[in-house]
């Protein structure tokens, strides 16, 4: 089991991260990759990559509701670190557009969300991406880019499955990230998944938030994506190891640099 997108770097698992690796370790997750949100959470992530080498992996990217006035600066410096070249990144990320809490800065993340589309190319790694009220924006700015040439992931993905048959047939080397959301109870992320071929959906936590059933209103944790993984089995009718199987091979295919 393979937990693609998790932030076990954050403050909230400062009391207790030895644990809660042990947890996830002895849940079957093999594999943790970590996105980055903007500068200040890069040291404490390559930090945790350190600690935990060869099962934790750092991406590089500024989170779109990060991007403030000094974003062309910020980007600057990130992208140093790319050209580094023995540097740890598997993945550009977090990135992509937000407009669901204030848009006061949607044309910057649009800018900024096209300059690090741009890194994925130049440095040929894969994308992790994130959009909330901006599905439209982010298929636009995207489009830009030659679509065979681009591959990643829709982090989180929640929406409809006219959005989700968009996001796969216009973006053909993408998968779509599904996490805790899966497994609420008014959810109706089941009943698009149950469209959706497993060959193109990998798992995520997205820890701290977004716990699943039955830890829902907890700090969710790595360990928690077996809860999302036994809820997709279900929902597809389809047994727990083939689901673990695909979708784990899902993030190889995505993420050679993490299996190199």
């Amino acid at each position: 089991m393979i937990d693609t997108h998790s932030h076990l770097y954050a403050p909230e698992f400062d009391a207790d991260r030895s644990e809660m690796l042990s947890r996830a370790r002895e849940a079957g997750v093999s594999h943790i990759l970590l996105p980055n949100i903007n500068q200040d959470s890069i040291a404490p992530m390559l930090q945790l990559c350190q600690d935990a080498p060869g099962y934790c992996f750092p991406m590089m990217g500024l989170h779109p509701e990060d991007v403030r006035e000094d974003y062309a600066e910020v980007l600057t410096r990130m992208r140093a670190r790319l050209e580094e070249k023995t540097h740890p990144y598997v993945a550009v990320g977090e990135v992509g557009l937000d407009f669901y809490w204030d848009t006061t800065y949607a044309q910057e993340q649009i800018v900024a969300f096209r300059e690090q589309v741009a890194w994925a190319l130049e440095f040929a790694l894969p994308l992790v991406i994130h959009t909330r009220s901006a599905h439209r924006e982010l298929v636009d700015a995207l489009c830009q880019f030659p679509a065979d040439q681009l591959s990643g992931v829709f982090h989180c993905f929640g929406g409809t499955l006219e959005e989700a048959q968009e996001l796969l047939d216009t973006f053909p080397r993408f998968c779509l990230g599904i996490g805790g959301v899966l497994t609420y109870k008014k959810s109706r992320l089941p009943e698009v998944v149950r469209q959706l071929p497993l060959e193109r959906i990998v798992l995520e936590t997205d820890a701290p938030y977004l716990a699943p059933v039955p830890y829902r209103g907890r700090r969710n944790e790595s360990s928690y994506v077996m809860a999302t993984a036994q809820c997709l089995a279900t929902t597809l009718n389809k047994a727990l190891d083939e689901v673990d199987s695909t979708t784990s091979g899902n993030v190889r295919r995505l993420f050679p640099k993490v299996f190199a």
